[in-house]
Protein backbone atom coordinates (compact mmCIF):
# COMPACT_ATOMS: atom_id res chain seq x y z
CA UNK A 1 0.00 0.00 0.00
CA UNK A 2 1.13 3.07 -1.32
CA UNK A 3 0.79 7.06 0.30
CA UNK A 4 -0.63 8.93 -1.95
CA UNK A 5 -1.35 12.43 -0.50
CA UNK A 6 -0.21 13.69 2.93
CA UNK A 7 -2.50 16.71 4.31
CA UNK A 8 -1.55 18.28 7.95
CA UNK A 9 -3.99 20.34 9.82
CA UNK A 10 -3.88 22.66 12.83
CA UNK A 11 -5.87 21.73 15.79
CA UNK A 12 -6.09 22.05 19.39
CA UNK A 13 -5.45 19.91 22.05
CA UNK A 14 -7.48 18.57 25.52
CA UNK A 15 -6.22 21.28 27.58
CA UNK A 16 -3.01 24.25 27.95
CA UNK A 17 0.80 24.88 27.61
CA UNK A 18 2.16 25.33 30.76
CA UNK A 19 5.26 27.34 32.15
CA UNK A 20 6.43 25.09 34.84
CA UNK A 21 9.37 27.06 35.73
CA UNK A 22 7.26 30.17 36.05
CA UNK A 23 4.30 28.00 38.08
CA UNK A 24 7.01 26.71 40.62
CA UNK A 25 8.57 30.41 41.20
CA UNK A 26 4.64 31.47 41.86
CA UNK A 27 2.74 32.26 39.12
CA UNK A 28 -1.08 32.69 40.58
CA UNK A 29 -3.94 30.81 39.49
CA UNK A 30 -6.67 33.26 37.82
CA UNK A 31 -9.73 31.37 36.89
CA UNK A 32 -8.78 29.39 34.45
CA UNK A 33 -5.85 31.48 33.60
CA UNK A 34 -2.00 31.85 35.13
CA UNK A 35 -0.89 35.48 35.89
CA UNK A 36 2.88 35.80 35.88
CA UNK A 37 5.75 36.51 33.55
CA UNK A 38 6.87 33.31 31.73
CA UNK A 39 10.49 32.16 32.36
CA UNK A 40 10.51 29.43 29.82
CA UNK A 41 12.01 30.17 26.35
CA UNK A 42 8.80 29.92 23.82
CA UNK A 43 6.33 31.33 26.38
CA UNK A 44 4.28 34.44 25.44
CA UNK A 45 1.91 33.76 28.79
CA UNK A 46 2.61 31.48 31.64
CA UNK A 47 -0.57 29.67 30.10
CA UNK A 48 -1.58 29.69 26.46
CA UNK A 49 -3.97 27.18 24.44
CA UNK A 50 -2.43 23.38 23.57
CA UNK A 51 -1.83 23.03 20.11
CA UNK A 52 -2.02 20.10 18.02
CA UNK A 53 -1.47 19.47 14.21
CA UNK A 54 -3.32 15.98 12.29
CA UNK A 55 -1.29 14.48 9.92
CA UNK A 56 -3.33 12.73 7.35
CA UNK A 57 -2.18 10.36 4.63
CA UNK A 58 -4.30 9.27 1.58
CA UNK A 59 -3.64 5.82 0.85
CA UNK A 60 -3.61 4.58 -3.06
CA UNK A 61 -6.87 2.79 -2.21
CA UNK A 62 -8.97 5.66 -1.07
CA UNK A 63 -8.61 5.05 2.60
CA UNK A 64 -7.47 7.55 5.25
CA UNK A 65 -4.73 6.86 8.14
CA UNK A 66 -3.93 9.89 10.48
CA UNK A 67 -2.41 10.52 13.83
CA UNK A 68 -2.05 13.77 16.06
CA UNK A 69 1.18 15.83 16.79
CA UNK A 70 0.90 16.84 20.15
CA UNK A 71 3.43 17.85 22.68
CA UNK A 72 3.20 17.61 26.86
CA UNK A 73 1.78 20.28 29.35
CA UNK A 74 4.76 21.44 30.54
CA UNK A 75 6.72 21.71 27.30
CA UNK A 76 10.42 22.95 27.76
CA UNK A 77 10.58 21.57 31.09
CA UNK A 78 12.90 18.79 32.50
CA UNK A 79 15.01 18.35 29.65
CA UNK A 80 11.83 18.47 26.89
CA UNK A 81 11.79 19.41 23.36
CA UNK A 82 10.46 23.16 23.38
CA UNK A 83 6.67 24.55 22.60
CA UNK A 84 5.14 22.84 19.75
CA UNK A 85 3.02 25.97 17.58
CA UNK A 86 1.23 24.44 14.98
CA UNK A 87 2.39 27.78 12.70
CA UNK A 88 6.24 27.24 13.10
CA UNK A 89 5.71 23.64 12.42
CA UNK A 90 3.05 22.79 9.77
CA UNK A 91 5.81 23.85 6.74
CA UNK A 92 7.89 21.72 8.11
CA UNK A 93 5.45 18.99 7.51
CA UNK A 94 4.69 20.33 4.54
CA UNK A 95 8.29 20.98 2.83
CA UNK A 96 10.62 18.31 4.50
CA UNK A 97 8.39 15.61 5.73
CA UNK A 98 5.77 14.96 3.00
CA UNK A 99 8.16 14.52 -0.24
CA UNK A 100 9.75 12.06 1.84
CA UNK A 101 6.49 9.88 2.37
CA UNK A 102 4.21 10.37 -0.81
CA UNK A 103 4.59 7.24 -2.81
CA UNK A 104 6.03 5.05 -0.23
CA UNK A 105 5.08 1.99 0.76
CA UNK A 106 3.85 1.29 4.14
CA UNK A 107 3.46 -2.46 4.56
CA UNK A 108 5.12 -2.51 8.21
CA UNK A 109 5.60 0.01 10.60
CA UNK A 110 8.21 -0.87 12.64
CA UNK A 111 10.90 -0.10 9.61
CA UNK A 112 9.78 3.12 8.79
CA UNK A 113 8.55 4.33 12.19
CA UNK A 114 12.41 3.98 12.98
CA UNK A 115 13.24 5.33 10.30
CA UNK A 116 11.35 8.65 10.91
CA UNK A 117 13.21 9.10 14.11
CA UNK A 118 16.64 9.30 12.62
CA UNK A 119 15.54 12.21 9.76
CA UNK A 120 17.55 15.72 10.52
CA UNK A 121 16.57 18.57 9.96
CA UNK A 122 19.41 21.35 10.37
CA UNK A 123 21.42 18.36 11.92
CA UNK A 124 18.60 18.02 14.58
CA UNK A 125 15.72 14.83 15.24
CA UNK A 126 12.34 16.58 14.30
CA UNK A 127 10.51 17.42 17.54
CA UNK A 128 9.45 14.88 19.48
CA UNK A 129 5.65 16.04 18.66
CA UNK A 130 6.22 15.57 14.82
CA UNK A 131 7.73 12.37 15.37
CA UNK A 132 4.74 11.27 17.65
CA UNK A 133 1.69 12.39 15.23
CA UNK A 134 3.77 10.93 12.34
CA UNK A 135 4.12 7.29 13.67
CA UNK A 136 0.24 7.25 14.63
CA UNK A 137 -0.49 7.68 11.26
CA UNK A 138 2.21 5.41 9.54
CA UNK A 139 0.67 2.88 12.16
CA UNK A 140 -2.50 3.38 11.32
CA UNK A 141 -1.78 3.16 7.71
CA UNK A 142 0.00 -0.18 7.98
CA UNK A 143 -3.45 -1.86 9.83
CA UNK A 144 -5.50 -0.38 7.10
CA UNK A 145 -2.99 -2.13 4.46
CA UNK A 146 -3.52 -5.10 6.04
CA UNK A 147 -7.18 -4.74 7.29
CA UNK A 148 -6.44 -5.16 11.02
CA UNK A 149 -6.63 -3.34 14.15
CA UNK A 150 -3.12 -1.29 14.91
CA UNK A 151 -3.22 -3.44 18.22
CA UNK A 152 -3.25 -5.81 16.02
CA UNK A 153 -0.35 -4.58 13.98
CA UNK A 154 1.81 -4.10 17.10
CA UNK A 155 1.17 -7.32 18.58
CA UNK A 156 1.98 -9.06 14.97
CA UNK A 157 5.24 -6.89 14.44
CA UNK A 158 7.05 -7.32 18.05
CA UNK A 159 4.96 -11.03 18.67
CA UNK A 160 2.87 -9.91 21.88
CA UNK A 161 -0.30 -10.91 22.59
CA UNK A 162 -3.28 -8.53 23.02
CA UNK A 163 -5.30 -8.08 26.10
CA UNK A 164 -8.76 -10.05 26.49
CA UNK A 165 -9.46 -6.82 29.69
CA UNK A 166 -9.12 -3.65 29.98
CA UNK A 167 -5.36 -2.19 31.42
CA UNK A 168 -5.88 -0.02 34.46
CA UNK A 169 -6.78 3.25 33.53
CA UNK A 170 -5.29 6.41 35.87
CA UNK A 171 -7.33 9.44 36.14
CA UNK A 172 -5.73 12.74 36.76
CA UNK A 173 -7.71 15.80 38.52
CA UNK A 174 -5.57 19.23 37.68
CA UNK A 175 -6.49 21.83 40.27
CA UNK A 176 -10.14 20.40 40.70
CA UNK A 177 -8.78 18.05 43.09
CA UNK A 178 -11.65 17.23 44.92
CA UNK A 179 -14.70 17.37 42.63
CA UNK A 180 -12.98 15.73 40.10
CA UNK A 181 -11.55 12.92 43.01
CA UNK A 182 -15.27 12.17 43.39
CA UNK A 183 -16.11 11.80 39.40
CA UNK A 184 -13.28 8.92 39.91
CA UNK A 185 -14.26 7.51 42.17
CA UNK A 186 -17.94 7.08 41.24
CA UNK A 187 -16.97 5.91 37.46
CA UNK A 188 -14.69 3.32 40.16
CA UNK A 189 -11.59 4.64 38.49
CA UNK A 190 -8.75 1.85 38.86
CA UNK A 191 -5.86 4.66 39.77
CA UNK A 192 -6.43 8.18 41.15
CA UNK A 193 -6.10 11.33 41.34
CA UNK A 194 -2.75 12.78 40.56
CA UNK A 195 -4.18 15.82 42.43
CA UNK A 196 -1.52 18.10 40.55
CA UNK A 197 1.33 19.09 43.64
CA UNK A 198 3.42 21.39 41.50
CA UNK A 199 3.98 24.01 44.52
CA UNK A 200 5.34 24.04 47.57
CA UNK A 201 3.59 26.46 49.61
CA UNK A 202 0.45 26.18 48.02
CA UNK A 203 -0.19 22.21 47.93
CA UNK A 204 2.07 20.21 49.35
CA UNK A 205 2.69 22.24 52.30
CA UNK A 206 6.41 23.73 53.83
CA UNK A 207 6.01 20.48 56.27
CA UNK A 208 3.61 18.51 54.12
CA UNK A 209 1.25 19.29 55.85
CA UNK A 210 -1.22 19.83 52.74
CA UNK A 211 -0.63 16.77 50.86
CA UNK A 212 -1.20 14.87 54.42
CA UNK A 213 -4.73 16.42 54.93
CA UNK A 214 -5.49 16.28 51.15
CA UNK A 215 -4.67 12.00 51.21
CA UNK A 216 -7.00 12.01 54.16
CA UNK A 217 -9.82 12.97 52.80
CA UNK A 218 -9.45 11.27 49.60
CA UNK A 219 -9.36 7.86 51.46
CA UNK A 220 -12.55 9.03 53.87
CA UNK A 221 -14.39 9.83 50.25
CA UNK A 222 -13.41 6.52 48.75
CA UNK A 223 -14.72 4.84 51.57
CA UNK A 224 -17.71 7.36 51.62
CA UNK A 225 -19.22 7.92 48.44
CA UNK A 226 -17.99 4.52 46.34
CA UNK A 227 -20.80 2.34 44.73
CA UNK A 228 -19.29 -0.99 45.52
CA UNK A 229 -17.88 -1.98 48.70
CA UNK A 230 -15.36 -4.08 46.66
CA UNK A 231 -13.44 -0.80 45.28
CA UNK A 232 -9.86 -0.45 45.62
CA UNK A 233 -7.94 1.99 43.76
CA UNK A 234 -4.68 2.78 43.77
CA UNK A 235 -3.70 5.96 44.96
CA UNK A 236 -1.38 7.78 42.34
CA UNK A 237 0.26 11.39 43.33
CA UNK A 238 2.26 13.58 40.88
CA UNK A 239 4.28 15.87 43.37
CA UNK A 240 6.55 17.89 40.97
CA UNK A 241 9.90 17.53 43.37
CA UNK A 242 8.44 19.32 45.83
CA UNK A 243 9.19 16.90 48.68
CA UNK A 244 12.47 17.03 47.59
CA UNK A 245 12.13 20.67 48.41
CA UNK A 246 10.49 20.39 51.36
CA UNK A 247 12.48 18.37 53.10
CA UNK A 248 15.71 18.17 51.04
CA UNK A 249 17.01 16.11 48.11
CA UNK A 250 19.53 14.39 49.92
CA UNK A 251 17.63 13.80 52.86
CA UNK A 252 16.37 10.13 52.34
CA UNK A 253 15.39 9.46 55.92
CA UNK A 254 13.53 12.59 56.51
CA UNK A 255 11.59 11.73 53.14
CA UNK A 256 11.17 7.87 54.22
CA UNK A 257 9.55 8.89 57.30
CA UNK A 258 6.97 11.56 55.67
CA UNK A 259 6.57 9.03 52.74
CA UNK A 260 5.55 6.20 55.68
CA UNK A 261 3.31 8.63 57.45
CA UNK A 262 1.65 9.02 53.92
CA UNK A 263 1.52 4.95 53.54
CA UNK A 264 -0.62 4.89 57.01
CA UNK A 265 -3.10 7.60 56.23
CA UNK A 266 -3.94 6.45 53.02
CA UNK A 267 -4.74 2.84 54.19
CA UNK A 268 -6.15 0.50 53.12
CA UNK A 269 -5.61 1.58 49.96
CA UNK A 270 -1.99 1.22 48.07
CA UNK A 271 -0.01 4.90 47.47
CA UNK A 272 2.45 5.40 44.74
CA UNK A 273 4.36 9.05 44.74
CA UNK A 274 5.10 10.47 41.28
CA UNK A 275 8.32 12.83 41.24
CA UNK A 276 9.05 12.91 44.82
CA UNK A 277 11.76 14.84 43.95
CA UNK A 278 13.64 16.79 41.20
CA UNK A 279 17.63 16.82 40.99
CA UNK A 280 17.75 19.25 37.41
CA UNK A 281 19.19 17.04 35.67
CA UNK A 282 18.79 13.44 34.28
CA UNK A 283 22.11 12.23 36.21
CA UNK A 284 21.17 13.74 39.27
CA UNK A 285 17.59 12.34 39.30
CA UNK A 286 19.11 9.16 38.87
CA UNK A 287 21.80 8.96 41.18
CA UNK A 288 18.67 10.47 43.98
CA UNK A 289 15.99 8.38 43.07
CA UNK A 290 17.82 5.25 42.82
CA UNK A 291 18.95 6.05 46.61
CA UNK A 292 15.85 7.16 47.52
CA UNK A 293 14.27 3.96 46.30
CA UNK A 294 16.94 1.42 47.96
CA UNK A 295 16.13 3.74 51.29
CA UNK A 296 12.03 2.78 51.14
CA UNK A 297 12.64 -0.83 50.21
CA UNK A 298 15.62 -1.28 52.86
CA UNK A 299 12.80 0.35 55.28
CA UNK A 300 10.11 -2.17 54.16
CA UNK A 301 7.76 1.48 53.01
CA UNK A 302 5.64 0.26 50.85
CA UNK A 303 5.13 3.13 48.60
CA UNK A 304 5.72 2.86 45.22
CA UNK A 305 8.05 5.79 43.18
CA UNK A 306 7.52 7.13 39.84
CA UNK A 307 10.21 8.38 38.13
CA UNK A 308 8.50 11.33 35.35
CA UNK A 309 10.90 14.35 34.98
CA UNK A 310 13.85 13.96 32.78
CA UNK A 311 12.91 10.53 31.69
CA UNK A 312 12.22 11.52 28.44
CA UNK A 313 13.56 9.29 26.07
CA UNK A 314 13.50 5.53 25.66
CA UNK A 315 17.24 5.93 26.48
CA UNK A 316 16.44 7.54 29.57
CA UNK A 317 13.76 4.59 30.46
CA UNK A 318 16.68 2.07 29.82
CA UNK A 319 18.49 4.22 31.85
CA UNK A 320 16.39 4.80 35.06
CA UNK A 321 15.43 0.74 34.65
CA UNK A 322 19.05 -0.76 35.28
CA UNK A 323 19.44 1.92 37.95
CA UNK A 324 16.28 1.23 39.54
CA UNK A 325 15.69 4.71 39.54
CA UNK A 326 12.29 4.26 40.98
CA UNK A 327 9.34 1.54 40.92
CA UNK A 328 7.71 2.51 38.04
CA UNK A 329 8.56 4.68 35.28
CA UNK A 330 6.20 7.02 33.28
CA UNK A 331 6.60 6.45 30.06
CA UNK A 332 5.70 9.93 28.97
CA UNK A 333 3.88 9.31 24.75
CA UNK A 334 4.66 12.49 23.37
CA UNK A 335 7.95 12.84 24.50
CA UNK A 336 9.71 9.45 23.19
CA UNK A 337 8.64 11.38 19.79
CA UNK A 338 7.49 7.51 17.61
CA UNK A 339 5.09 6.00 19.11
CA UNK A 340 7.58 2.62 18.31
CA UNK A 341 9.42 3.55 21.48
CA UNK A 342 6.37 4.17 23.53
CA UNK A 343 6.00 0.14 22.05
CA UNK A 344 9.48 -0.85 22.87
CA UNK A 345 9.89 1.20 26.33
CA UNK A 346 7.23 -0.35 27.92
CA UNK A 347 8.03 -3.92 26.90
CA UNK A 348 11.83 -3.20 27.96
CA UNK A 349 10.63 -2.24 31.43
CA UNK A 350 8.53 -5.17 31.76
CA UNK A 351 10.82 -7.51 30.65
CA UNK A 352 13.18 -5.91 33.31
CA UNK A 353 10.85 -6.09 35.83
CA UNK A 354 10.32 -2.53 36.45
CA UNK A 355 6.64 -1.19 36.39
CA UNK A 356 5.20 0.58 32.90
CA UNK A 357 3.06 3.66 33.11
CA UNK A 358 1.98 4.36 30.31
CA UNK A 359 1.05 7.84 30.21
CA UNK A 360 0.95 11.07 28.19
CA UNK A 361 -0.81 14.04 28.53
CA UNK A 362 -3.65 15.97 29.73
CA UNK A 363 -2.57 18.21 26.84
CA UNK A 364 -3.09 15.59 23.68
CA UNK A 365 -6.14 14.69 21.61
CA UNK A 366 -8.58 12.30 21.27
CA UNK A 367 -6.64 10.57 18.59
CA UNK A 368 -3.51 10.30 20.09
CA UNK A 369 -5.25 8.85 23.19
CA UNK A 370 -7.20 6.31 21.25
CA UNK A 371 -3.63 4.92 19.46
CA UNK A 372 -2.03 4.98 22.45
CA UNK A 373 -4.60 2.63 23.81
CA UNK A 374 -4.21 0.04 21.13
CA UNK A 375 0.27 0.71 21.68
CA UNK A 376 -1.42 -0.44 25.54
CA UNK A 377 -3.57 -3.52 24.66
CA UNK A 378 -0.80 -4.99 22.53
CA UNK A 379 1.95 -4.20 24.92
CA UNK A 380 -0.17 -4.36 28.62
CA UNK A 381 1.64 -2.10 31.11
CA UNK A 382 0.46 -1.61 34.36
CA UNK A 383 -1.58 1.31 34.00
CA UNK A 384 -2.40 3.66 30.91
CA UNK A 385 -3.31 7.35 31.49
CA UNK A 386 -7.02 8.80 30.62
CA UNK A 387 -6.23 11.65 28.33
CA UNK A 388 -6.58 14.21 27.35
CA UNK A 389 -7.80 16.91 29.36
CA UNK A 390 -8.41 17.52 33.26
CA UNK A 391 -12.30 17.19 33.27
CA UNK A 392 -11.89 13.66 34.09
CA UNK A 393 -14.82 12.57 32.40
CA UNK A 394 -13.67 12.88 28.57
CA UNK A 395 -10.24 11.66 29.19
CA UNK A 396 -11.49 8.83 30.88
CA UNK A 397 -14.49 8.16 28.20
CA UNK A 398 -11.86 8.26 25.48
CA UNK A 399 -9.90 5.67 26.69
CA UNK A 400 -11.98 3.57 28.30
CA UNK A 401 -14.47 3.11 25.26
CA UNK A 402 -11.39 2.24 22.62
CA UNK A 403 -10.28 -0.43 25.11
CA UNK A 404 -14.13 -1.67 24.58
CA UNK A 405 -14.35 -1.69 20.86
CA UNK A 406 -10.63 -3.75 20.96
CA UNK A 407 -12.13 -6.31 23.22
CA UNK A 408 -15.94 -6.95 21.70
CA UNK A 409 -14.74 -6.43 18.42
CA UNK A 410 -11.82 -8.97 18.89
CA UNK A 411 -14.35 -11.21 20.54
CA UNK A 412 -17.08 -11.47 18.06
CA UNK A 413 -14.66 -11.92 14.92
CA UNK A 414 -12.63 -14.37 16.44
Amino acid sequence: MKITKLIAAPGRTGFFFDDQKAIKAGAEPDGANIIGEPLTAGFSSVRQPGESISILLLLEDGQIAWGDCAAVQYSGAGGRDPLFLAADFIPIVNEFIAPKLIGRDISEFRPIATEIEKWRLNDRPLHTALRYGLSQALLDAVSKSHHELMCETVAREYGTSISEKTIPIFSQSGDDRYDNADKMILKSADVLPHALINNLEAKLGRKGEKLVEYLQWVRDRILTIRLDPAYQPVLHIDVYGTIGEAFGIGNYDAICDYLAQLEQICSPFHLRIEGPIDAGSREGQIEHLSRLTRALDEREIGVELVADEWCNTLEDVIAFTEARAGHMLQIKTPDLGSIHNTIEAVLYCKQHKMGAYQGGTCNETDRSAQVCVHAAMATQPAQILAKPGMGVDEGYMIVFNEMQRIIHFRQLRN
